[in-house]
């Protein structure tokens, strides 16, 4: 009767659905040694440092011996609708696209309060319980444990996929040493649909289930800490932070729910942000717009040298007007103190050049 009502506890804290596995991942352990040792984590050396304890939650957080796995939508509007306004964004050459989660409040902040206080309600009906909360925090691997717990399934593109949810959620845990009852697992229904491989800008997502991060926009725009490769610059077009190609297309995300979370709404504008408006944001400007965003994790250099890369990507896209703009913006940031941003927006300047505009806005 435990298990029910923890479910039943955290529907009441606005979790979309709960479910309870166990903590043997060893079937997982050989495919992300495979992964790991391909390099396919890219710089995230965080990923090959703690590998061995994603697959072994009780080597994580001794004495765990079930999972609690709790799923929060995130989606900011009705689906389809919201859909057709991504992609719209996505072919204007001055708009910047920021992934969708990411549009309002941090939901690391968010899923591990709501986390921590069904731990504590189950302490308070059970008793105290060795327990540990994880929000995308430590080596967990969320989408095989929330998969083991039937929340859905790993998705070709390696997200966690609902039948009544799609792909737009945050997932979060709880270890716990309570023997708790666990639950089933869901059938896959993927079949023979390839569309969020097709759709992957940057073929980062090499076939069913496998992902190079290296080649990933998310992993380009947020985890890389350096420069950005030359090649895959132009593929990434306007996407600023992060990318949702592959959730855009999936089937599935035509039954997802929109968020009711306050915390989700959008904040700054950012569902519709010109490239320029976010380029002209000093640090100060940055840090208090984004104080309790995901996005501020990144940093302004970084921020910068992402904006830099969608405005060099606009180049041929705009009109001259938007083109002079453009070309000023860059070159007011030419001289900048970060060798990470200069070079980036030197490559952008290149661009803009070399679709016919120079310095001064005429045709070069």
């Amino acid at each position: 009767m435990l298990g029910v009502s923890i479910k039943a506890w955290g529907t009441e804290l606005g979790f979309q659905a709960v479910a309870i596995s166990d903590t043997d991942l060893s079937a997982a352990e050989p495919g992300l040694a495979a992964w790991l040792a391909a390099g396919n984590h890219g710089d995230m050396d965080y990923m090959a440092r703690h590998g061995a304890k994603r697959t072994r939650p009780a080597e994580l957080h001794p004495g765990t011996v079930r999972v609690i796995s709790a799923r929060l939508n995130y989606w900011p509007g009705e689906p389809e609708r919201a859909r057709k306004e991504s992609e719209a964004i996505l072919s204007d050459g001055a708009k910047a696209y920021v992934s969708r989660y990411a549009l309002g409040r941090d939901y690391h902040k968010v899923m591990r309060a709501r986390l921590q206080k069904l731990a504590e309600r189950i302490a308070a009906e059970a008793g105290p319980h060795g327990y540990r909360v994880f929000t995308d925090s430590a080596p967990v691997m969320e989408v095989e444990l929330s998969q083991k717990s039937g929340l859905g399934w790993r998705g070709k593109h390696t997200l966690l996929l609902s039948r009544e949810a799609g792909s737009y959620f945050f997932l979060g845990e709880i270890y716990t040493d309570l023997p708790l009852p666990v639950d089933a697992p869901v059938e896959a229904h993927c079949g023979n649909c390839t569309h969020c491989i097709d759709a992957c800008p940057t073929g980062a997502i090499t076939g069913p289930y496998r992902l190079d991060a290296r080649r990933c926009i998310s992993y380009l725009t947020i985890e890389l800490k350096g420069s950005i490769p030359e090649p895959l610059r132009p593929l990434i077009g306007n996407r600023v932070y992060g990318c949702d190609d592959c959730q855009l297309v999936c089937p599935w995300n035509s039954f997802a729910q929109p968020s009711a979370e306050d915390d989700f709404r959008v904040r700054n504008g950012l569902d519709h942000a010109e490239l320029l408006d976010l380029f002209a944001w000093e640090e100060d400007e940055f840090k208090s717009r984004l104080a309790g965003s995901a996005i501020l994790r990144i940093g302004h250099q970084r921020w910068l040298r992402n904006l830099a890369v969608a405005i060099g990507n606009a180049a041929g896209m705009v009109d001259n007007s938007q083109a002079r703009s453009m070309l000023a913006a860059l070159q007011a940031r030419a001289a900048y103190p970060s060798e990470l941003v200069r070079e980036h927006v030197q490559w952008a300047i290149g661009r803009h050049r070399a679709a016919g505009m120079n310095a001064e806005g005429t045709e070069a």
